[in-house]
């Protein structure tokens, strides 16, 4: 089973460098408090790191 991971944008965007503003546009988060779902990859991780203050990450179990 592929492992997949629950994203929330838990804190605003607001005054953050653009780099960070870009990443959180690019893991498809947009408002406060939507959450998406990502496959666990390599890329993925990276891009949670930069913003790791920002969101909130759960693991899940997918197909």
């Amino acid at each position: 089973m592929a492992k997949l991971l629950k994203i929330e944008l838990i804190r605003s965007p607001i005054d953050r460098p653009w780099r960070q503003k870009r990443t959180l546009k690019a893991l498809g988060l947009r408002k406060l408090h939507r959450v998406v779902v990502h496959k666990d990859t390599p890329q993925i991780r990276g891009m949670i790191e930069k913003v790791k203050h920002l969101v909130k990450v759960e693991e899940m179990d997918g197909d």
